[in-house]
C-alpha cells in the first residue's frame, strides 16, 4: 500500500485528490479553469448584446437625422428666399404642408374679421345607376359646439377645419382649379377632413362630397361696447365648391 501521490488499495490507485472531475468521468476537454471559474473559450461569441448595441446606435443615428433633417426644412420655410430654399422649395413644401406649417401669427396675430360656416353634402350612386343627394350638414356647427364650454378644447375641433379651408383661398383662385401641386393637395386635404366628418357625425354611404362655405362678417359691438343679440350680420358671400371624388365611405 502506497501513498505518496495516490494510495493504492486492494491494488486499485486511489485517485488524486487533485484530479479534474473530467479526467475521472472519461469527458472530453473542458474550458480551462481559473480559480475554479469557468472561462470562455477562445473564439466564443455573444452575438445578442452586440446585435443589440447596433440596433440602439442605428435607431439614435435616424432619430437624429430625421430631426436635424426637418429642423433644416422647417427653417428654410420659415427663412426669407433665397437662392437654396427656392432651389428646393417642392421638398420643403412637401415636407411642411400640411403638418408642419410655420408662421409668425403667435407673435404678430391677425384677428379673423369674418366668420366662415362651412357645410357638405354627399352623393351616393347605387348599382342600379340612381343617384342620391344628402341633405347639408353643418360641419362648422359641430366644431363649434366641441369647443364651447370645454376648458380644454382639441386643436382638431379649433384650428384643423378652418386653416384647411385658409390654405384652400391661399392655393385656388376663383375658379377652384388647383394649378400647382401644393394646390392639389389643399384640396385632397380638405375633401378628406369634409369627407371624414360627415362619414363620424351623420353616416351614410357616399363617394362624392361638395361644400358650401357661408362668409359672415363679424359684427361691430354697440356704443356701449356690447354686442346686439337682435342684430344678426349678413351674409357677403357663399361660396359652392365643385363635387369632389372622395375614399367610398359607408361601404
Amino acid at each position: 500500500m502506497e501513498r505518496p501521490g495516490g494510495a493504492v488499495l486492494g491494488g486499485v490507485a486511489a485517485p488524486d485528490a487533485d484530479a479534474d472531475e473530467s479526467e475521472l468521468t472519461g469527458a472530453g476537454p473542458t474550458a480551462p479553469r481559473e480559480g475554479r471559474r469557468p472561462v470562455a473559450l477562445p473564439g466564443a461569441s455573444q452575438p445578442g448584446p452586440a446585435l443589440l448595441r447596433a440596433a440602439t446606435t442605428a435607431a439614435v443615428a435616424l432619430c437624429l437625422t430625421t430631426v436635424l433633417v426637418h429642423v433644416l426644412l422647417v427653417f428654410l420655410h420659415v427663412a426669407p428666399p433665397n437662392p437654396l430654399s427656392q432651389q428646393y422649395s417642392r421638398q420643403i413644401n412637401a415636407w411642411v404642408f400640411p403638418l408642419f406649417e410655420q408662421n409668425w401669427r403667435l407673435f404678430a396675430p391677425d384677428p379673423e374679421s369674418v366668420n366662415r360656416q362651412i357645410v357638405a353634402r354627399t352623393m351616393h350612386t347605387a348599382p342600379d345607376g340612381s343617384v342620391r343627394v344628402s341633405d347639408w350638414s353643418d360641419l362648422t356647427a359641430v366644431d363649434n359646439a366641441a369647443v364651447r364650454h370645454n376648458p380644454f378644447p382639441s386643436h382638431t375641433a379649433q384650428n384643423m377645419l378652418r386653416r384647411a379651408w385658409s390654405c384652400y383661398l391661399e392655393t385656388h383662385g376663383a375658379d377652384d382649379l388647383p394649378r400647382t401641386q401644393r394646390a392639389l393637395m389643399t384640396q385632397q386635404y380638405l375633401a378628406n377632413i369634409a369627407a371624414d366628418r360627415v362619414a363620424a357625425h351623420r353616416g351614410g354611404t357616399f363617394e362624392s362630397i361638395q361644400l358650401r362655405v357661408v362668409t359672415l362678417p363679424v359684427a361691430a359691438p354697440a356704443a356701449d361696447g356690447t354686442r346686439p343679440a337682435a342684430v344678426a350680420p349678413k351674409p357677403v358671400d357663399t361660396r359652392y365648391l365643385p363635387w369632389w371624388k372622395v375614399e367610398s365611405h359607408g361601404n
